[in-house]
C-alpha cells in the first residue's frame, strides 16, 4: 500500500501543493484530474523524488520513501513515466528496454512486455527517436514496466497521441495491472481515458485535492466543470 500524508511541495517560494494525502490500496488504480496548471505533474514528481516536498510523509509497504533520492524510490517500488515520454532516442527499442533494473535480474526482456505492445516487437531494432509519438508513449510505459514495479506513475500519458493508440495503450494498462498485480497513479486531462484506466478520481485544484470519487458514484458533469477552462 501506499499512503501519502500531509505532503507540501514548494518551487522556490511559491506554495504549490497543500497539505495532499490520500491512501492507494495493492493492485488499485487512481487518476488524478485538473486543468493544467493545478498541481498534477508537481504532485508526481513529488513522490518520485525529482522535487523535494517541504513537508509530509510517502510511504510504501511502510517504508518511508520522502527523502530519498529518485533511484531510491524506483528501486523500493515506484516507476515514472514522464510528460512528454523522454525516451533514450538513439538506442534502438531494445535497447531502451534493457534499461531497465529488472532486465539484468532476468537476462532479457520479460515476454509480458512484447505480448502487451506487439509494435515495440516489430520495431526493437529501430532507434526509438524514429518512433511516433503514440509508439514513443507505449515505449517509455514498458520500459518503466521492465523495473517490476509496485506502482506505475503516469504523467498526461495522452498529450498528443491519435485516440486509437489512447485506446490501445487503456486496455494495455488495464491488463497488465490485472496480469503484473501492480498499482497505477495516473495524471491526466481526458476524463474517458482517466475513467478507462482507473478505479477511482481525485480532482485537484490549485493544488489541492477537492472531489473523490469512484466510477460507481460520479458525478461526470461535476467533474467536468473542474476540467473546463
Amino acid at each position: 500500500m501506499l499512503r501519502v500524508t500531509d505532503l507540501n511541495v514548494y518551487y522556490g517560494e511559491s506554495h504549490v501543493i497543500h497539505d495532499i494525502g490520500f491512501e492507494l490500496s495493492d493492485g488499485d488504480a487512481v487518476a488524478i484530474v485538473g486543468r493544467n496548471g493545478m498541481g498534477k505533474s508537481t504532485l508526481l514528481k513529488a513522490l518520485i523524488g525529482m522535487l523535494p516536498a517541504k513537508r509530509g510523509s510517502i510511504r510504501l509497504d511502510e517504508k518511508e520513501l520522502a527523502g530519498l533520492p529518485s533511484y531510491r524510490r524506483v528501486e523500493a517500488g515506484l516507476a515514472y513515466v514522464p510528460q512528454g515520454r523522454m525516451v533514450f532516442s538513439q538506442l534502438t527499442v531494445e535497447e531502451n528496454l534493457l534499461t531497465g533494473l529488472e532486465t539484468k535480474r532476468y537476462g532479457d526482456i520479460p515476454d509480458f512486455v512484447y505480448a502487451s505492445f506487439p509494435v515495440l516487437a516489430e520495431m526493437k531494432r529501430r532507434k526509438a527517436g524514429n518512433l511516433s509519438g503514440g509508439q514513443q508513449q507505449q515505449l517509455a510505459i514498458a520500459r518503466a514496466l521492465v523495473s517490476r514495479p509496485k506502482i506505475l506513475i503516469l504523467d498526461e500519458p495522452t498529450e498528443g497521441i491519435q485516440p486509437s493508440i489512447i485506446k490501445e495503450i487503456a486496455h494495455s494498462l488495464d491488463r497488465l495491472r490485472k496480469e503484473l498485480g501492480i498499482s497505477i497513479i495516473v495524471s491526466e486531462q481526458v476524463l474517458s481515458f482517466a475513467l478507462q484506466v482507473a478505479d477511482w478520481l481525485l480532482v485537484i485544484d490549485r493544488g489541492r485535492f477537492v472531489r473523490q470519487a469512484d466510477k460507481a458514484n460520479l458525478n461526470i458533469e461535476e467533474i467536468r466543470a473542474f476540467l473546463t477552462v
